[in-house]
């Protein structure tokens, strides 16, 4: 029986590395994938899901109003494929993770999955908290914070560099708009004020 499986981090783990490199490894053994991503993330333009150690690929992009059971259906009608792989699947609709997990179990296609778990406020994005109760295999993608920690939460910045406490769930960027930290100074961030002319963070302290 396929599996569903979610990949999760926080940002600039190689979420999107992993998810080609899986992508590769079956077009090496002469098996075909779909890519998925959604629409909304358009960084590297429309349809292209990139990594930031310069490898891309094609993807077929859906919108939260999207059946991904019947995109499925349809493009393995076109052309059979042996796996499904979703990039940033945060962006997830409750209902998407249920047909990914039909894709699973009415197709026998395994779906993997890779997408943040909390947004910058330390809220669980609405696709990661159904990927996290749905999804058969769970595995975390690691990355650190600058003080050597294993970094797990992510701090949206403002153009000087300060943490933003407020604001829409998604809005998209990159290096420039957030950076993965560990809990603690996830929570010292969050506790900056804007007023307090404070650095960011803290110097490293083990």
């Amino acid at each position: 029986m396929a599996k569903l499986y979610f990949y999760y981090s926080s940002m600039n783990a190689g979420k999107s590395t992993t998810l080609l490199q899986s992508s590769y490894n079956y077009h090496e053994r002469g098996m075909q994938t779909i890519i998925l991503q959604p629409e909304i993330d358009s960084r590297f333009g429309s349809g292209t899901v990139a990594s930031r150690i310069g490898i891309k690929s094609e993807a077929t992009t859906f919108t939260t109003a999207d059946n991904l059971l019947s995109i499925a259906k349809r493009l393995h009608a076109e052309n059979p494929f042996h796996c499904v792989l979703v990039d940033e699947a945060q962006f997830l609709t409750r209902p998407q993770v249920r047909q990914l997990s039909d894709v699973c179990d009415d197709m026998d296609i395994p779906v993997l999955a890779y997408g943040l778990r909390t947004d910058f406020q330390g809220n669980l994005f609405e696709g990661s908290q159904e990927l996290l109760a749905w999804a058969d295999t769970l595995t975390e993608i690691k990355t650190i914070c600058h003080c050597g920690r294993k970094a797990t939460m992510v701090l949206r910045l403002d153009a000087s560099g300060v943490p933003i406490k407020d604001g829409q769930q998604v809005q998209i960027g990159g290096n420039d708009r957030y950076m993965s930290v560990c809990r603690k100074h996830f929570k010292q961030g969050m506790a900056t004020r804007r007023d307090d002319e404070l650095p960011l963070l803290d110097p490293p302290d083990d």
